[in-house]
């Protein structure tokens, strides 16, 4: 599956694993059912990481954060956005790993995914087919701006910059 990061075209270091049978896969991806038996087996110089359904509440997840390097929320269709609350959750719980988007999202959602704190869009293939990477860099670019506030980049908020913009006029005399 092609993989994509906020500049383009990503390499894949992980390794996907079927079950919780890990051996000596320098940084492996299991699925959430096997993750425990997963950080039992973890050797020492080897990564984790964890495909997620974006059903599974936060609550779930956030004691095996510190043991994780990645999580990545599968998104079952473009338009279920409970992966971008999961993100977002993880990512204010302090989360410095990767944090990863896998399921057939749509370019249009790029920006937003970006400002959720995703690192990486893992797509199916026939997604990357119909939308390719140019396309998912000029929709990155599309919005200057973000209704949502407390997102990576400080200033984009629109009620913000408009707050901004009334503090910085000259007051009008009457």
């Amino acid at each position: 599956m092609p993989l994509l990061d906020r500049t383009g075209s990503a390499e894949d270091r992980w390794t996907r694993s079927e079950g919780a049978a890990i051996g000596n896969i320098p940084a492996a991806i299991v699925p959430w059912e096997v993750l425990a038996a997963a950080l039992d087996a973890q050797e020492p110089e080897q990564v984790i990481g964890v495909i997620l359904p974006n059903s599974v509440p936060f609550a779930a997840l956030e004691p095996f954060l510190p043991r994780l390097a990645l999580v990545a929320i599968a998104f079952p269709a473009y338009s279920d956005g409970r992966g971008f609350s999961l993100a977002r959750q993880i990512r204010r719980a302090g989360f410095a790993g990767e944090v990863r988007a896998s399921g057939p999202l749509i370019a249009d959602q790029f920006a937003y995914a970006l400002s959720c704190g995703f690192d990486t869009i893992e797509l199916p293939e026939a997604s990357a087919a119909r939308q390719p990477v140019p396309q998912w860099l000029r929709a990155r670019d599309t919005f200057s701006a973000t209704y949502q506030r407390g997102y990576s980049e400080s200033g984009r908020n629109v009620l913000d910059q408009r707050r901004a913009a009334r503090a910085a006029a000259p007051i009008a005399a009457e």
